[in-house]
């Protein structure tokens, strides 16, 4: 799918995905989870990936960063270049070489993330121990600037501390801490704010977006929720039912949808101008993966669906430089506003 990989000359590619297939072989039958998948990611960027859940978003940051469950999961086409190398057929021993040194995740639940036995500041330390050959007391020490580095009250104290004694917003910025303790050039989070509340949401955001500045990484953020990245989001990918359905700059996006989901997903933001009125929502439910829906997968739930929605797959629709739609409308969709 050439056309999310519009390259700016100015920027280094960090990461291009391109044409990703993904399938889970299950007692119930085949899912095609991934179908398709396209996008890169430069150095600097924050890129977006959003949709509901089982829409393939973290089966495609597994598949990147080389944790994907297989069995049942089975890689069925497609690659993954890291800075021009193709992970899909690196080996084992190179994915771990570069898991933490160039790439990391931030994973949605950080008490299960991380292990319960041990302290804070002996898993951040770790890995420096390991990587690095640092000593215990410099690891120790470098742990320390982490916690401070992710605005985590008292270091010093706190790192003798175990996860159950951290808040869930403490939680996740220690998990942050974790991750950039290498100095990766890209690094994935995975929901980083779920089950967070509005306040907490917004300084996590705001601290990965100032990681991001400070150090020039590149950031894959995934998520469900279009309000988180509004203000962090360079690029935006929209994904359902294991296919990209738009791609676009942020701001073009917000501006004007060019898919029906899409639509849905911004009309599903709450709105301080539509105080005590109901929400929009997206009627039913997303596809089962064992069973996708001839044509569009989109048109059940579709409010613009018509008989060659029921019939044929929708191809790419170029709407710009960078942006795409897989809507048979999608040019009309944008001429009506």
């Amino acid at each position: 799918m050439s056309t999310v990989d519009e390259k700016d000359g100015s920027a280094e590619r960090l990461l291009e995905v391109d044409d990703l297939h993904v399938e889970f072989r299950t007692r119930d039958g085949v899912a095609k989870v991934l179908n398709g998948v396209s996008y890169h990611v430069d150095a600097g960027e924050t890129l977006a990936v959003l949709g509901e859940s089982g829409s393939g978003k973290s089966v495609t940051a597994q598949t990147i960063m080389g944790i994907l469950d297989m069995p049942p999961g089975m890689i069925t086409g497609g690659s993954v270049r890291y800075q021009g190398e193709d992970l899909l057929t690196a080996t084992d021993q190179r994915r771990r070489e570069l898991r933490g040194e160039s790439m990391a995740m931030i994973f949605q639940d950080a008490l299960s993330a991380l292990n319960p036995v041990y302290t804070v500041g002996f898993q951040i330390a770790e890995q420096l121990r390991v990587r690095r050959g640092m000593s215990r007391k410099d690891a120790t020490k470098r742990a320390v600037e982490l916690l401070d580095l992710v605005k985590i009250p008292n270091a010093k104290q706190r790192v003798r501390e175990y996860p159950h004694q951290f808040s869930g917003g403490m939680r996740q910025r220690a998990m942050i801490a974790m991750s950039l303790a290498l100095d990766p050039d890209l690094l994935i989070a995975d929901e980083p704010t779920t089950a967070l509340d509005v306040t907490v949401q917004a300084q996590i955001m705001d601290l990965l977006d100032e990681l991001r500045r400070e150090r020039g990484m590149g950031l894959i953020l995934i998520t469900h929720d279009l309000g988180v990245v509004a203000e962090v989001a360079d690029r935006i990918v929209v994904m359902y039912a294991g296919r990209i359905v738009e791609a676009a700059d942020a701001y073009s996006l917000y501006r004007q949808p060019g898919h029906p989901y899409t639509e849905g997903l911004m009309r599903s933001i709450p709105r301080l101008d539509l105080k005590g009125q109901d929400l929009e929502t997206i009627k039913g439910l997303p596809p089962s993966l064992l069973a996708v829906p001839s044509g569009c997968p989109f048109h059940p739930r579709c409010p613009r669906a018509e008989v060659r929605c029921r019939q044929e797959l929708p191809e790419y629709h170029q709407l710009g430089l960078g942006r795409i739609s897989a809507c048979h409308f999608a040019e009309e969709l944008m001429s009506r506003g």
